[in-house]
């Protein structure tokens, strides 16, 4: 293994006993990846925010970073979303105790460390202006977006990996930094239109589902994926990586005529039926107690499109009921919605509009809240699956405000998770009772 110079300085404890500990980890994770060497990253995205997914562990993590004084990070580095608006409290109604003033805990420890608190899921989104070089990205749905449509090249990593970087500068060189594993090694064909930014969720989340124990995919499913619609959104493309992380893709190839398809070890073809199926299996089947929108936090196409849905209920006279609309977007597209007049709108018709967290790591007031609806197959797969453990179904936008404003469209008992909210996923890996050689 050879170590460059500066990461064993930081291993000497010449740069102080914070970044001593990050450089131990970053090379501890090369020696476990088999990397021989260390690439220098231009920037870093930390996750692990929310009290909710860090707890106390995370805050006394951070104390004992942050006493180190010369302890900070050596690349920009941006912060992943907060478990929770600090404006918005009462709104948010968190049982949780003494649960805003930890969360600051966290933030002001990461500030002190150097990071800038953008609490935002997508980096991409305006948050980093041009995304390129080597990064330490520890969003799925930030990896994958950013390897797939910008110039950046970062592998999926931990909210720990990420931060020992942004310490550091350095990360093992290993895993999609090298070019023979970000060759694609499945192939989609899509033989409907998918116009709708839900649509390209659903094939997202479709794409990694199809998983087989004949895949040998160690860095996880990389599709070539062949679509009618040429010129999808930026609304479109969001939601389809963000969606295919959720089975561990960590980067796609769309309408990439010029993709090397020489190692591709399977061939899937997404239907109208597949589509129509998924959106049957899905679908609400009882009473909704919340509409969540913002899975990633939304764009601002993603915003204004609920704001038009909005707008026509309004019209009519409606007026969405106990702010049973929640949409979450990052602090920066908070900004100019507000400017532009969009979160009046929303605000007018009743909707809740909530930056600087998102719905997958905001605890959820139970008493009165056992059923979600929204628009993204991220939030049903990590609602559903993660600390929330909460039923979660999903629609297009124009049904998930339909359902906001009418508390009675969708009736019938709520529905409850299964033992394991998804099933077991095929495995490559094979069994071995013998030592290992």
């Amino acid at each position: 293994m050879r170590i460059p110079s500066e990461l064993t300085s930081m291993l000497n404890g010449e740069q102080g006993t914070t970044r001593q500990k990050a450089a131990r980890l970053v090379v501890d994770l090369a020696s476990v990846a088999g990397a021989k060497n260390f690439i220098r990253c231009s920037d870093a995205h930390v996750s692990g925010v929310s009290v909710l997914t860090g707890g106390h562990g995370l805050r006394t993590f951070l104390e004992d970073l942050v006493k180190d004084p010369t302890g900070t990070v050596a690349i920009p580095t941006t912060l992943n979303s907060a478990g929770c608006d600090h404006e918005k409290m009462d709104e948010m109604d968190i049982e949780h105790q003494n649960f805003l003033e930890q969360q600051f805990e966290i933030i002001h420890a990461y500030m002190q460390l150097g990071i800038k608190a953008t609490l935002s899921c997508t980096p991409y989104d305006r948050g980093i202006e041009t995304p390129e070089g080597i990064g330490s990205w520890a969003e799925s749905n930030a990896v994958c977006f950013s390897n797939s449509y910008t110039s950046l090249i970062t592998n999926r990593e931990s909210g720990l990996s990420a931060l020992a970087t942004a310490l550091t500068g350095w990360a093992p060189e290993w895993g999609l930094h090298l070019e023979e594993n970000r060759l694609p090694n499945l192939l989609v064909d899509v033989e409907v239109d998918l116009s709708d930014s839900t649509d390209w969720s659903v094939l997202g989340d479709w794409i990694g589902a199809q998983r087989g124990s004949h895949w040998r995919m160690p860095f996880g499913p990389i599709p070539v994926i062949r679509t009618q619609n040429k010129d999808p959104t930026f609304e479109m493309r969001k939601a389809l990586t963000a969606a295919a992380a959720n089975h561990g893709c960590p980067m796609l190839w769309l309408n990439d005529d010029d993709a090397d398809v020489s190692n591709i070890q399977d061939t899937l073809v997404f239907t109208s039926e597949h589509l129509d199926t998924s959106y049957a299996k899905l679908a609400p089947k009882g009473e909704v107690d919340l509409v969540v929108i913002g899975c990633p936090q939304a764009s601002i196409g993603e915003v204004r499109a609920t704001a038009a849905a909005v707008r026509t209920w309004m019209e009519l006279g409606h007026h969405i009921p106990e702010q049973r609309l929640w949409v979450f977007t990052s602090g920066h597209n908070h900004g100019i919605l507000k400017n532009d007049g969009t979160i009046d709108i929303l605000e007018e018709a009743g909707a809740l509009i909530l930056k600087d967290t998102c719905p997958e790591v905001t605890p959820y007031n139970r008493t009165r809240y056992n059923h979600l609806l929204t628009n993204s197959l991220k939030a049903e797969h990590y609602l559903t699956s993660g600390l929330n453990r909460m039923p979660t179904s999903v629609a297009r936008i124009e049904e998930c405000v339909a359902v906001a404003f009418d508390p009675q469209r969708i009736q019938g008992e709520r529905p409850k998770l299964d033992a394991k909210a998804h099933g077991s996923m095929p495995s490559a890996k094979t069994h071995q009772s013998e030592p290992c050689s």
